[in-house]
């Protein structure tokens, strides 16, 4: 079976930092109260909103990965010394 290994490593690398960043900003969701200040309300949706974006990267992260990995299964090294071509002249 060819499967470039470094292409592969790198992309099951790229999922699992994903999966584990996400399960990270699960849990670290920022949580509201009643009866915010106007400056802690906006405190409060820039923090959610932070946490939205980084989700979102994660998810990316994780969708990169997943690509490498099934391009790893298609890749083909290069041979070393393999034939060489040669072009020939038309005879004219």
């Amino acid at each position: 079976m060819l499967v470039d290994k470094k292409i592969l490593v790198g992309g099951l690398t790229m999922i699992i930092v994903g999966i584990a960043l996400s399960a990270i900003l699960g849990e670290a969701t920022p949580i509201g109260q009643g009866g915010m200040t106007p400056e802690e309300e906006l405190e409060f949706l820039m923090a959610e909103q932070q946490n939205t974006d980084s989700k979102t990267l994660s998810g990316i992260l994780i969708g990169v990965g997943f690509l490498l990995v099934l391009i790893s299964f298609g890749a083909r090294r290069k041979k070393k010394g393999g034939a060489k071509k040669t072009e020939k002249k038309p005879a004219t």
